[in-house]
């Protein structure tokens, strides 16, 4: 069943460089550069004693969800999701039915995404001076790696636009990782100036 699949989805999947152009470089390059700053944020930064540990995790954490994001940018590896999921529909039999398992599937990633949300506030309470811009960030960047990854083709349409010779899709997919970069570098001016 799994060659099946991997043979059907491969079709339309190829292992390669995603995303070629230029803007697909420079958002590869924002991805490492923000993870970099989240790892530079977890290992010079001044923690309360109290909360030391946890915001270190969550910075080296943000680092590597970043580091990860821009490998997967050029290797597309949630069109290689959709693709096998198409697959699976296709040799089930329920393609035609597919958008009820859509609608679940975001339903089920939302709420993974919101008890991820409400565990991650909670470990993190008393520090949102120092990690809210980038929580808002991160939520920003789940956002649209499951937007991307459901495929709806409408979603699809819209982030492909154009708005003088930009595509809404560069917007939306770096809105994210910069306002972590911001949060990094706040954080390191603030622990500069201490």
């Amino acid at each position: 069943m799994l060659t099946t699949i991997w043979n059907c989805a491969h079709r339309t999947w190829q292992v390669g460089i995603g995303d070629p152009g230029i803007m697909g470089w420079v958002i590869v390059a924002v991805y490492l550069l923000t993870g970099l700053a989240a790892f530079r944020t977890a290992s010079s930064g001044r923690f309360p004693y109290t909360s030391a540990g946890r915001e270190r995790f969550f910075w080296r954490a943000l680092g590597v969800i970043m580091i990860l994001l821009a490998i997967n940018k050029q290797l597309d590896l949630q069109s290689l999701l959709t693709a096998s999921a198409r697959c699976v529909a296709q040799l089930q039999g329920w393609y035609g039915s597919r958008r009820v398992v859509q609608v679940g599937f975001i339903i089920v990633l939302l709420a993974l995404m919101s008890l991820l949300a409400i565990i991650t506030l909670a470990i993190l309470r008393g520090t949102m001076r120092r990690t809210g811009l980038a929580l808002i960030g991160l939520s920003v960047v789940l956002a649209f790696v499951a937007v991307r990854a459901v495929g709806f083709h409408h979603m699809d349409q819209l982030i492909n636009m154009r708005f003088q010779n930009i595509r809404v899709n560069w917007i939306m997919e770096m809105t994210g990782p910069l306002m972590i970069l911001t949060a990094c570098i706040l954080n390191l001016r603030a622990n500069r100036n201490q």
